[in-house]
């Protein structure tokens, strides 16, 4: 079978007609231009060295390697093979903490980075490992909040990256155990395929369920990981849209968040997981190789076909009769004009 990878652009082989009418017209006004000085088999005595027939050969030439070069950028495909190929991968479920507490420092310095922004890096540069794994989104801070089913779609993935912020959970707090419960529904029902979760948050639970949780995925073959933000030490929480103020209690005093890394490591460990500091240089790394000795499976089966592209064919053609075109010259072929044709 014979066909084309973008047929519309065949549409351009009309310009052709228009080159070869335009090249009549010239030929026709070049004639009666030299009709002006004198009669034509006057005037042909006087330029012996034009040729009568050269320019209508070279412009032929000129038409046949702009139709091949037309044909060249429309694709030509011949040939078809239908293929099968097997996309094998895991299913992530992200469980991402997006409360009033990530907004604080993700170091000792009360004015660095917040967690909530380094965990939108760390986020972003996680999915680019993830090449034909599943990946699904779950924020939480006091309730959780399904943000996107398991897809394959990463540019999906990213773009909500980029909207994560506490505003989109109203009831603050953090309550992982309701974070890890919907992520474990959140999943395939199949059993066949590796899950994991990955759980980014400061770890400050106010809901103390969540190693229970974590052993109930645990004991469904999920793995649950975790990436703790900020340090063990004290940062106030800012206020966002009030530059230089913090969050305060009833009593006026600033409140201090510090991450509880215990706590991660004991969720963590209760998932079968591992649990890192977002602050490591190493952490990505040893996230992706966590997953990796999951070992991949079978997600999905995909049915193409293809063809063998025929365009170089084509380009050979245009490319020779340009070449062809450069040698041919308008003026007349010197020794022939030694020889007589027509007479004996």
């Amino acid at each position: 079978m014979f066909d084309f990878a973008y047929p519309h652009l065949l549409w351009l082989l009309c310009t052709l007609a228009a080159f070869g009418l335009l090249y009549w017209w010239t030929r026709l006004s070049r004639q009666r231009k030299l009709r002006r000085f004198g009669r034509p088999e006057v005037i042909e005595h006087l330029m012996p060295d034009a040729s009568r027939y050269k320019p209508g050969i070279k412009i032929v030439l000129e038409l046949i390697a702009l139709a091949a070069i037309v044909i060249v950028l429309a694709r030509p495909r011949a040939g078809e093979v239908e293929k099968n190929t097997q996309v094998n991968g895991i299913e992530v479920m992200i469980a991402f903490d997006v409360s009033n507490s990530m907004l604080a420092s993700a170091n000792d310095n009360p004015n660095g980075i917040s967690r909530l922004d380094r965990s939108k890096l760390i986020l972003e540069k996680l999915v680019d490992k993830l090449e034909n794994d599943k990946v699904g989104m779950i924020i939480f801070a006091g309730q959780a909040k399904m943000q996107l089913p398991i897809t394959v779609d990463y540019s999906a993935v990213k773009m909500y990256i980029n909207d994560l912020s506490p505003e989109l959970i109203a009831y603050q707090g953090t309550d992982i155990s309701t974070a890890l419960d919907m992520a474990i529904k959140g999943f395939s029902p199949s059993e066949d395929v590796h899950k994991a979760i990955i759980l980014i948050t400061d770890t400050e639970d106010h809901d103390g369920n969540a190693v229970k949780m974590a052993k109930e995925a645990a004991e469904k073959g999920i793995q649950v990981n975790v990436i703790s933000m900020g340090s063990t030490k004290g940062v106030p929480i800012p206020v966002k849209g009030k530059k230089g103020d913090y969050l305060r209690d009833s009593e006026g005093q600033v409140v201090l968040t510090a991450t509880n890394e215990a706590l991660g490591k004991e969720i963590a460990e209760a998932g079968g997981g591992i649990c890192v500091n977002g602050a490591s240089s190493s952490a990505l790394n040893e996230i992706a190789s966590q997953l990796g000795g999951l070992g991949d499976t079978p997600l999905k089966s995909m049915k193409y076909s293809s063809s063998a592209e025929q365009f170089p064919i084509f380009a050979w053609i245009a490319f020779l009769f340009l070449v062809l075109d450069i040698f041919i010259l308008e003026r007349k072929i010197g020794w022939l004009n030694k020889i007589n044709f027509f007479t004996k």
